[in-house]
């Protein structure tokens, strides 16, 4: 498990594949960086969900896996998020019910709520190159 924060550039369009898989990509700026740096994240399945309640030009925590894998003698590496939430514990613009879930170690002070857990599906294998 990693964690980055930064400011939301931009949220990209869901992408919804022939097999039936959905992805959704974002890119968040870092601050605590000597060079900021733009770390593009994607949410798959039904954690695309979590972005909704977000803008760009927001404050916000990723909590995110580091996944890798070889296609055809090329490699490629995402940072596949599955937490979001607000840098500042404030609801997200927007709020309301797609937002639950997302708040839980700051709420419990520092341990997770069950629902922040990963769903057993989060480590299926994808059946797509990238």
């Amino acid at each position: 498990m990693y964690e980055a924060s930064g400011t939301i550039k931009v949220i990209f369009d869901e992408q919804v594949f022939p097999s039936g898989f959905n992805k959704r990509e974002f890119v968040v700026t870092t601050e605590n960086d000597r060079y900021p740096q733009d770390l593009k994240f994607e949410l798959v399945k039904d954690k695309t969900k979590l972005i909704e309640p977000f803008e760009a030009g927001q404050k916000v925590v990723v909590n995110f896996d580091i996944r890798g894998n070889e296609y055809k003698d090329r490699y490629y590496v995402n940072l596949s998020a599955w937490k979001i939430q607000p840098a500042d514990d404030s609801s997200p613009s927007g709020g309301g019910a797609a937002a639950a879930g997302t708040a839980g170690a700051a709420a419990t002070g520092g341990e997770p709520a069950a629902s922040d857990m990963r769903d057993e599906d989060d480590f299926d294998d994808d059946d797509v190159p990238f």
